[in-house]
């Protein structure tokens, strides 16, 4: 499989599984390509093309050829220096990697990562929240985020595997999304009628039953107790980063009993509490975890070597 095969499947499956259906995003793609042809030239060559096809600005390839072959891969949530220097010295030891696959975004996609979190907008509108309202408790979390990554200095991994020559990539909300489809899918034909039940819906799944065992940071009941009915379930694990917390307010008008999400601010904590809408927390590396096996699964041929690192384990279903 090449570097640009693995790249195309990924944002491909992560937009046949988008919380906002696949049409919705068709149209925000459409939408793009309007604004890229309305640019006047001077401009255009500041426009990131890839926005024309892919809906994600946190995946990209961030070095390497896209058509170098790809035999091993370093997978991890956090792919930073460390890990390229691991790769290299993996490399040295006789385990060549191809290519270096993060789960969380390095270089541009991290400073654009804000750019897909108008998707959130479209999810509470699934759920029952006015799209204007969501529209406008998001512009000023949007906002937010976007001034927080504007100092970073976001390449500094990238220019390390620059250096070294070694291709990595990130794959975000693709694999975001996958995670949200699976346990949402889940929840609604399980019907959960405690918020017990929600917790071994979660214990059954071999990632989540792995942390729980290996570090102790299994699902947890952060917003209400897990006497108390479920309710209707959101599952809230894309969309690039938390949202606003002015949102349960408008949840809990909307009818959600329970969230589920990876992880919560204290003062989004707080402010779920205050409208009664309970909150759990399956756990942030192991629903990233999750998420990557599950994609995976659907782009990845056996033929091509996982190698597991950065709080990352390959746990295959098909």
């Amino acid at each position: 499989m090449k570097i640009r095969e693995l790249y195309e499947k990924a944002v491909a499956k992560g937009i046949e599984l988008d919380p906002r259906g696949e049409a919705e995003v068709r149209k925000e793609l459409e939408r793009e390509k309007k604004d890229f042809e309305g640019l006047k030239d001077r401009d255009k060559r500041f426009f990131d093309k890839d926005k024309l096809t892919n809906p994600y600005a946190d995946s990209r390839i961030l070095y390497g050829d896209p058509e170098k072959d790809v035999k091993r891969v370093l997978v991890g949530i956090d792919m930073e220096i460390g890990e390229v220097l691991l790769a290299d010295r993996l490399r040295e030891r006789g385990r060549p990697i191809d290519l270096i696959l993060a789960h969380h975004p390095e270089g541009r996609a991290m400073a654009n990562l804000y750019d897909v979190m108008d998707m959130q907008s479209g999810i509470l509108l699934k759920y029952g929240v006015p799209i204007n309202i969501a529209e406008g408790i998001m512009d000023e979390r949007i906002r937010e985020v976007e001034r927080r990554l504007m100092p970073a200095n976001h390449t500094r991994a990238v220019d390390a595997a620059r250096l070294l020559d070694i291709p990595i990539m990130c794959i975000h909300t693709p694999t975001d999304n996958a995670v949200t489809e699976f346990l949402q899918r889940a929840f609604d034909e399980r019907k959960p009628y405690l918020i017990s039940d929600i917790i071994e819906t979660l214990r059954d799944i071999p990632e989540y039953a792995a942390s729980a065992g290996e570090t102790g940071m299994g699902p947890k009941v952060v917003s209400g107790s897990e006497k108390r009915k479920a309710g209707k379930v959101f599952v809230d694990m894309t969309g690039g980063t938390g949202g606003s917390k002015k949102v349960f307010e408008s949840l809990a008008t909307a009818g959600i009993g329970t969230v589920v999400g990876m992880h919560i601010s204290e003062d989004h904590r707080k402010e779920a509490e205050k409208h009664h809408v309970n909150v759990v927390i399956a756990g942030h590396i192991s629903s990233d975890t999750l998420g990557i096996n599950l994609l995976l699964d659907k782009v990845l041929p056996n033929d091509v070597e996982v190698v597991e690192t950065s709080g990352f384990r390959r746990v295959i279903r098909t």
